[in-house]
């Protein structure tokens, strides 16, 4: 667990609920993500979509849970991230901020539920934090959102951006493509730049190539988090159903750039196969089983 858990959180200036038993836990703020790039110190996010997860992933020290728009396609069944709705998010969200104790938790803004203007921006955002209860929030965009992020930071919502291969512009940009690769590194950079400049505490690069990733990250003054972009970032993310090992044989192979560090499927699969065969042959339930 990194250094800014398991110290005491300051006392709420004006009172208010438990999130919870036990002992007062301080939650990761971005100051402290700030602080971690500051002393060298990676960043760790995943996703998580439900409260198990949730608690799992904060136990095991993970610094931020994004609630991605991936639970589109990992727990809505669409085949793409497009289709999730603000409506289908937020009480994903609210479950995951309900049972994280430490972990920041990040709210993915949706596919259409921004990018027309920053008033829309801040309404859709302003969700998130109060029925969601998110943290803080991710949009997918460099320059062209940079005054979108500019509005949402004025307006007291803490803003991660996204750049590089951003999967809701899988149709424009042509699927799913590695960017900033010869004279397209400029416009990642102007992006990464933009967004930094526009207020966000931190900036998410997906499929960038890992020389460009590790100059951006230099530079920056703010959080870098990659995917697929290298080490060189200030920190990593992965979808938790690609990182555990859920994915199964009819789901396609995992990105290049995912490392599988459990077998969560099998474990499902072979435990799930016990207890259909135990029903079937009467085995369960047992007499301890039974008032």
């Amino acid at each position: 667990m990194s250094s800014t858990g398991n110290t005491p959180e300051e006392t709420a200036p004006y009172g208010g609920g438990t999130s919870g038993a036990g002992p007062a836990i301080r939650k990761v703020r971005t100051h402290h993500l700030a602080q971690m790039k500051a002393r060298g110190e990676k960043v760790t996010m995943l996703t998580s979509y439900d409260m198990y997860t949730a608690r799992i992933f904060d136990e095991a020290g993970i610094d931020v849970l994004l609630v991605g728009d991936s639970a589109s396609n990992n727990v809505f069944g669409n085949e793409t991230s497009l289709p999730v709705t603000v409506d289908e998010l937020i009480p994903l969200t609210r479950a995951v901020a309900r049972s994280a104790r430490r972990a920041m938790v990040l709210g993915d803004l949706p596919f259409g539920s921004y990018q027309a203007s920053p008033e829309q921006a801040y309404l859709t955002a302003s969700r998130f934090m109060k029925e969601g209860l998110a943290h803080a929030v991710k949009l997918e965009g460099g320059v062209e959102l940079a005054p979108t992020i500019k509005k949402l930071v004025d307006g007291g919502v803490p803003v991660c951006a996204h750049i590089g291969f951003t999967p809701q512009s899988e149709h424009a940009l042509g699927g799913y493509r590695v960017q900033g690769r010869g004279d397209a590194a400029e416009k990642v950079k102007a992006d990464a730049r933009a967004v930094a400049e526009a207020g966000a505490f931190a900036v998410v690069m997906e499929m960038v190539p890992g020389d460009i990733a590790a100059e951006i990250s230099k530079e920056l003054p703010i959080v870098t988090i990659g995917i697929g972009a290298g080490s060189g970032c200030d920190g990593q993310v992965l979808v938790w159903t690609d990182a555990m090992g859920i994915r199964g044989p009819e789901d396609g192979k995992l990105p290049r750039f995912v490392k599988t560090f459990a077998d969560v499927r099998t474990q499902l699969l072979e435990g799930a196969r016990s207890y259909a065969a135990e029903v079937k042959d009467g085995s369960f339930p047992a007499a301890e089983h039974t008032f």
